[in-house]
């Protein structure tokens, strides 16, 4: 954890100590609301608020995705200033593990309990606690408080410090009737402000987002103006970061005593200077040889490595995440399921430099109908639909078309067929009531998610894979399966000679089959604790509930992932890297896991740079640093051949010629600062 935080909120504390008898009674909010939840713009849930008594709510909250989905009860008593006095919440959390969160602040202490563990501190003023499995409405009664503490700021609790600021209104009609609602931005809780919208009352009217929005039930109309003005405000915030913190050298650049990452041959040389001019790669090689123009923006880099750009090949870009990418050396993404409108608008920010972000390399989305259907708009369960969809993602420039659970398995061979007439790559989930092998004999190029190919083997008792079963039965039965079976090797035959790419995201099961509620997982130990207080805390989330008498159980079956993983690599299978969970810092992890498993790690490195842009067939202009080829280049302190864990230590990124530092985009995603490498030998 952050050493400084506590100090900080201490101090914000004693800033704004107030008497509670001086303050007046927050109003109470209408005696019962009703909310619709959305997810990716289909109805998934609800939440009810019900007013109790003077600042008490009595709260229900849920939703389904996919099967999984929090189910909360919670009761909130506030003080005088609007701060929690007593929060209670009970259900279950979105992995469906079960919840009992208690928070209590009496007049000079603080203890909670639950999900995030248990403690307690001193305090002496205004503080808001914001439940570790909480509700849409926690957000908005924090936004109630902080527009009610002196300077518009509050010190959280368990610990951080949180502001407001008020960014614009919308006058909303439904129904005939009329109502103002407010925009306002709270820093301090991500990595980026989160906004939510009160009414003219100051209670809570909506949280919206392209994925996740809860909004008055018969006000679900208004989403597309809430979004369109959030979306506003972030493009005039991302444009300022982009302006700010971009730097385009006026003439060439040169780096110069580079140890430059040879991702051709997969081996490191020393002593080599790289010129960029504009956006592409002018010149390599010796120091010394290379003709360094006059001019030039010259960085010596004393013998750090120099690598190609990083490729997350499975992500699904939303809010800042394209901010964190570039700030952890990844210059390239592969999006795998987003949708279309917003995906589209983000890419072209990105290109066209009015936004920070990666290049993006479109994967399209489809799926069946079904109760474990993905929430997207549109459905594909006729050919005619399969037909429509395919033709419209060709139409608007992707690449590859990602199918998935609940696709009916006669559509596979009907939409792999679709997909190659149009020149796209077809990848996916396999459908459930499929198996790996029939999905890459039906046009399959590729399978996302390692745990696909283990439920080939478990398919006489597990055939709906559509639901939480694809993991479960993987963390309960994954020990039993090693690549020296026969029927495992029989499998590798077939992804060798179809060619079948495999996209593991292995870091997704660690974190499903590993870690434990209350705890960090070792391996990110280091990151959490650099990260805003309220994102260390998702970190204490845990995985899937484990069974009792099943913890070894499930941590072997995570070993097995491991054992596969490198008996893949070892036959040759083509694989890519691809995280599928928090944008930027989870790909060093997945690298760091694939090492662990016994892949040389210049290979690795291989694979998460060069390897990417082959399998998309970009190879001629990305994934290596060579004349002519994309300047997307980063700076490590360290060496990531001997410790893969040093590609932790990104100093600098270029992308297309434009140069950040990243400390100083750290310092605008509220990160701190990274340990200083460890002294050359």
């Amino acid at each position: 954890m952050n050493a400084a935080a506590p100090k900080v909120a201490m101090a914000v504390l004693a800033l704004f100590a107030t008497t509670a008898g001086a303050v007046p009674v927050p109003p109470a909010p209408a005696p019962a609301a009703a909310f619709t939840v959305i997810l990716g713009g289909a109805h998934a849930g609800t939440m009810t608020v019900q007013a109790t008594g003077t600042g008490a709510y009595r709260v229900h909250f849920e939703y389904n995705d996919r099967g999984r989905g929090p189910r909360l009860d919670s009761t909130v008593r506030l003080d005088r200033d609007s701060t929690p006095v007593r929060v209670e919440t009970d259900g279950n959390d979105y992995m469906k593990g079960p919840v009992a969160e208690r928070f209590e602040r009496m007049a000079t202490r603080a203890a909670w309990s639950g999900g995030g563990g248990t403690g307690g501190r001193a305090v002496s003023g205004r503080a808001f606690y914001l439940p570790f499995d909480g509700t849409p409405l926690d957000i908005g009664l924090l936004a109630r408080a902080l527009l009610r503490a002196p300077g518009g700021a509050l010190a959280l609790l368990p610990e951080g410090e949180a502001t407001i600021e008020r960014v614009g209104e919308l006058q909303l009609e439904a129904g005939g009737a009329r109502r103002k609602v407010v925009q306002y931005a709270i820093s301090g809780l991500d990595f980026t402000p989160v906004r939510v919208w009160l009414d003219g009352e100051r209670d809570f009217f909506a949280s919206a987002s392209h994925w996740l929005t809860v909004v008055p039930k018969g006000w679900e109309g208004a989403v597309p103006e809430l979004l369109a003005a959030q979306d506003a405000a972030e493009a005039g915030r991302s444009a300022a970061l982009a302006k700010r913190l971009g730097h385009r050298p006026a003439g060439a650049l040169a780096f110069t005593g580079a140890t430059l990452f040879d991702s051709d041959e997969a081996v490191l040389r020393p002593g080599q200077t790289v010129v960029v001019e504009g956006d592409r790669i002018a010149a390599v090689g010796p120091d010394g040889k290379v003709t360094v123009p006059e001019g030039a923006e010259v960085v010596p880099i004393d013998g750090k490595t120099l690598l190609p750009g990083l490729w997350d090949m499975h992500v699904h870009l939303g809010g800042v995440d394209g901010l964190l990418d570039i700030a952890n050396g990844i210059t390239t993404v592969r999006d795998m399921g987003n949708d279309m409108d917003t995906l589209l608008a983000m890419k072209k920010s990105f290109d066209d430099g009015t936004a920070i972000g990666p290049r993006v390399v479109l994967a399209g989305l489809v799926d069946g109908s079904g109760p474990y259907t993905s929430p997207i708009k549109d459905k594909t369960d006729t050919p005619a639909q399969a037909k429509a969809a395919v033709e419209s993602y060709a139409r608007h420039g992707y690449v590859q078309l990602k199918i998935y659970s609940s696709i009916k398995p006669e559509l596979v061979p009907l939409l792999a067929r679709l997909a190659h007439e149009h020149g796209m790559r077809v990848s996916g989930h396999v459908p459930g009531f499929m198996t790996a092998e029939q999905f890459v004999r039906d046009g399959a190029d590729e399978i996302q998610h390692e745990n696909f190919v283990f439920l080939n083997f478990l398919f006489d008792t597990v055939k709906d894979t559509r639901g939480p079963a694809r993991f479960t039965a993987v963390a309960e039965h994954g020990a039993e399966i090693d690549p020296s079976q026969p029927r495992v090797q029989a499998l590798f035959k077939l992804f060798l000679e179809h060619h079948t790419v495999l996209d593991p995201t292995i870091n997704v099961f660690e974190t499903m089959f590993v870690a434990r509620r209350g705890a960090v997982l070792p391996g990110w130990a280091d990151v959490a604790r650099r990260l805003p207080a309220q994102v260390q805390r998702g970190f204490l989330a845990g995985g899937l509930p484990v069974p009792e008498g099943k913890d070894a159980l499930y941590r072997a079956s995570f070993r097995s992932m491991l054992k596969m993983l490198k008996a893949q690599y070892d036959d040759g299978i083509p694989m890519v890297a691809g995280t599928d969970e928090m944008a930027g810092f989870t790909l060093p992890r997945e690298l760091e896991l694939w090492v662990e498993a016994g892949i040389p790690s210049a290979r690795v490195l291989q694979t998460a740079t060069l390897g990417g842009a082959r399998v998309m067939k970009l190879d001629r202009e990305l994934g290596s640093v060579a004349p002519g080829k994309l300047a997307d280049l980063i700076v490590v302190d360290g060496d990531p051949v001997a410790d893969i864990r040093a590609l932790r230590r990104v100093e600098t990124v270029v992308k297309g010629g434009v140069v950040y530092s990243v400390p100083t985009l750290d310092r605008a995603l509220g990160v701190q600062p990274k340990p200083a490498a460890p002294p050359r030998s």
